[in-house]
């Protein structure tokens, strides 16, 4: 028996947890280690033992769930499942639950719960194991906890060949990566941005479905026309593309044309989209023409990427840790030696376009 996956569930409604925990337990690979009504109970129930995940309502007394998340993230990130009636697709409590760190956002129907959670154990189980890739690195061969391998980009696109041919045009491209905390990030670099900036690809870690929504939020706001991508769009000045969730974003060129390609494949640095991928095909394709930005986020998804483009010739900055609400990916890029320059995030946007005009 490998190590399980210690679930704490955090739900004001008995019935609820009780139907979540019979639901986690019945898988032999998840652990619930305990379960509370409200995050004040959660927080007294984590001094006894740290979970690897947390399942979380939203509408919850003493202190609400989106309140708890935040805190949680600034202080002791732990992967999170919301759970909850107030989550739906396109709301702005979800966009919230994301932008705070939550990793996977589950709607609950405000009548028929314990049914719904009853034919969504599936769902439940694999939300909770994909939510503990974030926090579990490595697993014995003998676990029955089946985690996909931590795949690199090779599995979507051979990496530059030192050396190859780098075509330069006078158009620049900027690619983004962001996860934890990037929902947020993201508005405070488009908005800054004017609508005479080159052609952005972004790809942020979300859930399928959420991204469309996303895309139209950040539309409404900033001046820059902002929209979910699609396969073969072109890269235009003004424009920022991003990822659709559940899918890879990859950069490609054709003559002085850059567009995107957007397509299934497996997990790569246990994300999908991934950044290493939006990364390496930066790399390959565009090399000095390309910008890379990482922000925000928990695990390392980007770092290898970003060392490419580096190489590659491109021009590369990461989000510095004070204005971070996760400084993992920024600061796996700084260990592997891919960054040009560490700067908070309220600078990133000039820092774009005083160089993209130089």
């Amino acid at each position: 028996m490998g190590k399980q996956i210690k679930v704490l569930v955090v739900d004001d409604s008995a019935l609820v947890r009780q139907t979540l925990i019979d639901i986690l337990n019945s898988d032999p690979g998840i652990i619930v280690v305990g379960s509370a009504a409200d995050p004040l109970a959660a927080a007294e129930k984590m001094r006894e033992v740290v979970p690897d995940v947390i399942t979380l309502d939203i509408e919850m007394p003493r202190m609400d769930g989106l309140t708890f998340l935040r805190k949680l993230m600034s202080q002791h990130p732990i992967p999170v499942v919301i759970c909850s009636s107030l989550a739906e697709e396109g709301d702005e409590t979800t966009f919230r639950a994301l932008e705070y760190g939550a990793v996977e956002i589950i709607t609950k129907p405000k009548v028929g719960t314990k049914q719904f959670l009853e034919e969504s154990r599936i769902r439940i189980i694999d939300a909770v194991r994909a939510a503990a890739q974030a926090k579990v690195r490595q697993i014995s061969s003998s676990s029955v906890l089946k985690i996909t391998p931590k795949l690199d980009a090779d599995v979507m696109l051979a990496k530059a060949m030192p050396g190859a041919p780098n075509f330069r045009t006078t158009e620049k491209v900027v690619l983004v990566g962001a996860s934890t905390g990037g929902t947020e990030a993201l508005l405070t670099f488009l908005q800054a941005l004017p609508l005479d900036c080159p052609g952005i690809a972004v790809v942020q870690h979300m859930p399928e479905h959420f991204t469309a929504a996303f895309a139209k939020r950040l539309d409404g706001i900033c001046r820059v026309n902002v929209r979910e991508a699609k396969d073969n769009d072109t890269l235009l000045r003004g424009q920022a593309l991003i990822a659709p969730g559940s899918k890879h974003m990859l950069l490609k060129r054709s003559g002085t044309r850059y567009h995107v390609e957007v397509k299934d494949g497996p997990l790569v640095s246990r994300h999908r989209p991934s950044v290493d991928v939006l990364f390496r095909s930066g790399a390959r394709y565009a090399g000095k023409n390309a910008l890379g930005v990482i922000m925000t986020g928990m695990g390392d998804d980007g770092a290898k990427g970003m060392r490419e483009m580096f190489d590659a010739g491109a021009y590369t900055i990461a989000q510095d840790e004070a204005s971070c609400v996760v400084f993992g990916m920024p600061q796996e890029a700084i260990k592997h030696g891919g960054v040009h320059k560490v700067m908070p995030l309220t600078s990133i946007a000039a820092e774009v376009v005083r160089y993209c005009k130089a």
